[in-house]
């Protein structure tokens, strides 16, 4: 084994073991916070703040689209430590991200504005207006001094600082967020204090940045260096609508009431996939970009096979295990919870299933990330966007939760079928039949999964009986996975662990 290869997968377990500390935090904390806030503030105003957070989340996030166009362009001129290449690709993604802090600006003045208006409550405008401006002012933060910094880490395979750093603000977060709910305080307050402890991280990261890299963040550079950077924008965008299409339609065609419903089944479900994305990619993409850059086909194929086994082996565990358990969990979670029906097991399945899909996509998506293949893949996410809201909105009426959730379920499943073909076919030249037995695998497990819902149900309402039918879950859950995996997959798991 060389020196670079050893100091590769050093770099990956590094990230990787940090990362999934930062995820456990996130869920812990996830789960503390945003009951605290139900029980003391109700349903309604749990709605609201959730409703505002994903029409703020269209345009906040887009650092996973653009951010990837940055990290591949940064991934030579840090292994060579061309500082002067360096500091032209920063001094250029700052002045790019900028220009995204205006538009969130003014995105942000009209949804003041506008959302008074298409929300379905009894609160008045200044109430929503001002809750609005607090909950912006993270997003603000993350665009003018923060955004690129966490980018040249993740290029350079430092993203456990990242992660480190909101680990530590997110426990702050909670800590103070609980403590000041004791005194009485309106929701503005906590949501103030959230705002300004995420002040201090892209503090923290530049002080890291500063003394590890020599970076003039005045050189300028000739020439467009953020090749396909709004093709990779569109695409972003297109997946952040998707991500928060179901609570806007909810938000507009619905009540708050079923937007908190909504939400306690995605704190679980999407902080499920947000630890199993972030944990399972932690180090790969900048892997991926660097073999592909340096044209080692053959390397390049064999750390994707790994990849893509391990990662559709542990969705289908994770999520067949979610679905079993999210009922019983919710019923527990909202116990004394009186002005909603937060009991909703077809809505669950139909959610857990489309998320499971989101996942599945993950080594495809990198692996085009990774290529850059921003301008040939982006009418997907366009389609699947737009796929999205018509099947929600002509459901939502009929069919409520259940209605927003099919759409979301149809987009996810293209995307992630035409993801996996495009990468297959175009970027890795593979043969499309390893993908259908690998899908044909996983419908195996989830079902039989699925299936010990039937054979295990919760005795009691309490978490203490949840834990105990959650460790008969996963026991035998695992059973079955190794067991299905062992039949049908024996020759490429042996494979790949030799390797």
């Amino acid at each position: 084994m060389t020196k670079d290869i050893k100091m590769i997968k050093k770099k990956l377990a590094i990230n990787t073991v940090v990362s999934i500390i930062y995820q456990i935090t996130v869920i812990i904390c996830g789960f503390i916070l945003p009951r605290a806030i139900l029980g003391t503030f109700g349903s309604e105003v749990n709605g609201l703040v959730n409703s505002i957070t994903q029409f703020l989340s269209i345009v906040s996030l887009m650092e996973l689209g653009v951010g990837a166009v940055v990290s591949s362009t940064l991934y030579g001129p840090l292994a060579e430590n061309n500082w002067h290449k360096v500091s032209g690709i920063v001094s250029a993604a700052e002045k790019f991200f900028e220009r995204i802090g205006n538009i969130l600006l003014v995105y942000v003045i009209g949804l003041l504005m506008v959302y008074p208006i298409i929300n379905n409550s009894g609160f008045d405008a200044i109430y929503t207006g001002s809750l609005i401006l607090i909950i912006s002012i993270n997003s603000f933060a993350q665009y003018y001094i923060g955004m690129v910094d966490n980018i040249i880490l993740s290029a350079d395979q430092r993203a456990f600082v990242v992660y480190g750093t909101q680990a530590i603000t997110t426990i702050l977060n909670t800590v103070l967020c609980i403590a000041i709910m004791q005194f009485d305080v309106g929701i503005h307050i906590v949501k103030l204090v959230t705002a300004s402890v995420f002040l201090i991280r892209p503090i923290l990261v530049r002080v890291y940045v500063k003394k590890k890299y020599h970076i003039n963040r005045r050189q300028k550079y000739e020439g467009e260096i953020l090749k396909q950077k709004w093709n990779a924008v569109a695409q972003h965008i297109s997946e952040c609508v998707l991500d928060s299409t179901d609570v806007i339609i909810l938000t507009v065609f619905s009540t708050l009431s079923n937007v908190s419903i909504y939400y306690v089944y995605n704190l679980v479900v999407y902080n499920l996939k947000n630890f199993f994305l972030i944990s399972a990619s932690s180090g790969v993409l900048s892997i991926l970009g660097e073999m592909y850059a340096t044209k080692k086909d053959k390397e390049l194929k064999l750390f994707f096979d790994r990849i893509e086994w391990i990662i559709h082996a542990l969705v289908m565990f994770l999520f067949g295990v979610t679905e079993v358990l999210i009922i019983p969990f919710v019923s527990v979670y909202t116990k004394n919870i009186t002005d909603a029906n937060y009991i909703q097991p077809l809505f669950a399945f139909v959610i857990i299933l489309a998320h499971a899909c989101h996942c599945i996509r993950l080594p495809y998506f990198l692996m085009i990330k990774a290529a850059g293949h921003y301008k040939q893949t982006q009418n997907c996410f366009i389609i699947s966007t737009i796929a999205n809201i018509m099947i929600s909105i002509m459901l939502v009426k009929k069919f409520g939760l259940i209605g927003v959730a099919i759409g979301t379920l149809v987009a996810m499943f293209y995307q992630t079928c035409w993801l996996a073909i495009y990468a297959y076919k175009i970027i890795l030249k593979k043969n499309l039949r390893d993908f259908i037995k690998r899908i044909g695998i996983d419908v195996v497990i989830f079902t039989l999964v699925c299936g010990l819902g039937f054979i295990f149900t919760l005795k009691q309402i309490a978490y203490i009986s949840w834990l105990f039918l959650a460790i008969k879950v996963v026991l035998s859950a695992s059973v079955i996975m190794i067991f299905v995996e062992l039949i049908f997959d024996r020759s490429k798991i042996s494979n790949i662990l030799k390797r």
